[in-house]
C-alpha cells in the first residue's frame, strides 16, 4: 500500500512539472507575440492563430488551459496590451495597477 501512495505522489509531481513546462511555452509564445506586435504589428492575430492551431490548442491543453474562443480572445487582449509576461507577473507591476486602480475609484467618487 505504501508503495502504492509513493507511485502515486511521484506520478502527481512528474504531471505538475510538465503542467508548468507548458506554461512556460504559453509565456514564451505571448512574448514573441508582443515582439511581433511592436516589430510587424500583428502579434494579437499571430498569438491566435497560434491558439486556435493543432499545436497551440495541445500546448494550451497540457498547461491546463482550457483552448477555447474566450482564451484565444484573452490572449489577442494580453498581447495588444504589449507588457511582456515578465513584467506583468511581476509584483511591482500589480501594485502599480492597484495603485492606479485605486486613484481611479477615488477620481470616480
Amino acid at each position: 500500500m505504501r508503495d502504492f501512495v509513493d507511485g502515486s505522489a511521484f506520478n502527481y509531481e512528474q504531471g505538475q512539472r510538465a503542467r508548468k513546462l507548458f506554461a512556460a511555452v504559453v509565456l514564451a509564445a505571448l512574448d514573441d507575440a508582443i515582439a511581433d506586435d511592436k516589430k510587424y504589428g500583428n502579434g494579437p492575430e499571430q498569438i491566435a492563430r497560434w491558439a486556435r492551431s493543432r499545436d497551440g490548442r495541445e500546448v494550451l491543453s497540457c498547461a491546463g488551459i482550457d483552448p477555447n474562443e474566450r482564451v484565444v480572445k484573452g490572449l489577442m487582449e494580453f498581447v495588444a496590451k504589449g507588457v511582456r509576461t515578465s513584467v506583468a507577473l511581476s509584483r511591482e507591476e500589480s501594485e502599480r495597477r492597484l495603485a492606479a486602480a485605486d486613484e481611479h475609484e477615488a477620481e470616480a467618487a
